[in-house]
């Protein structure tokens, strides 16, 4: 009988091959071996059952009340905080033209128109006289109705046409500008040169009626409208 420890047959508890017990895991099933001698062609106990390797549990050594005094830390649960929404811009509306604004533009464009007329003066009363010169007669307050009567009307053509234009084309006159402002539609876009005529007229015609009240309504309107701007339904918006 062969002594050698290393030529030894033993059966694999898995798969009852054949194997050397110097091995460490059966050939056939690849199983651990169990070095215990194992009589070649013994029945297996029926109820024995291979179970895979399972890692060494500390725990299991351990006493009930050593296995109490472990403290482990607490499982702290983060929950998820929701994104803070950015705050939601505060609408603002316009900015409206108050009276002082609007009453310096008009300062400075009734200066311009001034400085046109009395040009457009002297240049009429020059022609004029060079007239009655050619008939042997000069300027003379009896003779200088014409005159005045032609001058009144230009004036008010230069007038009217010069807000009508300016407002019809972008909506500001030079005094606007100097001040930053203009005059704006319910659209926010320019108005035509047919509702700035209306605008102008209202202006006029509704300043002389109300004894100035419709243009000094501008102090109280909460938009800062005159009474000619409802009519034109626009709005005078700083820029």
């Amino acid at each position: 009988m062969n002594s050698d420890p290393n030529l030894e047959i033993m059966n694999c508890q898995n798969c009852d091959a054949p194997v050397s017990a110097a091995d460490e895991r059966c050939s056939q099933c690849g199983a651990k071996l169990l070095h215990r001698r194992v009589l070649f062609g013994a029945p297996k106990p029926a109820d024995f059952t291979l179970t895979a390797d399972e890692p060494e549990n500390d725990l299991e050594e351990l006493s009930p009340e050593e296995a109490s005094a472990l403290v482990f830390p607490p499982q702290v649960e983060h929950a998820a905080t929701p994104p803070t929404a950015a705050p939601a811009p505060t609408p603002t509306g316009p900015l409206y033209g108050g009276f002082w604004r609007r009453l310096g533009a008009f300062v400075i464009d009734a200066a311009l128109i001034f400085l046109l007329s009395v040009v457009m003066a002297v240049m009429a009363y020059v022609g004029y006289k060079v007239g009655l010169a050619a008939h042997n007669r000069g300027v003379s307050i009896g003779n200088a109705g014409p005159l005045m009567l032609l001058l009144t009307l230009a004036g008010a053509f230069l007038t009217t046409a010069y807000f009508v234009v300016f407002h019809g084309m972008d909506g500001q006159t030079v005094g606007k500008r100097v001040f930053r402002i203009r005059v704006i539609g319910g659209d926010g876009q320019r108005i035509s040169y047919r509702r700035a005529l209306l605008r102008w007229i209202g202006t006029v015609g509704l300043g002389v009626a109300s004894i100035g009240l419709g243009i000094l309504w501008i102090i109280w309107s909460r938009e800062k409208r005159a009474w000619h701007d409802f009519l034109a339904r626009t709005w005078v918006v700083r820029e």
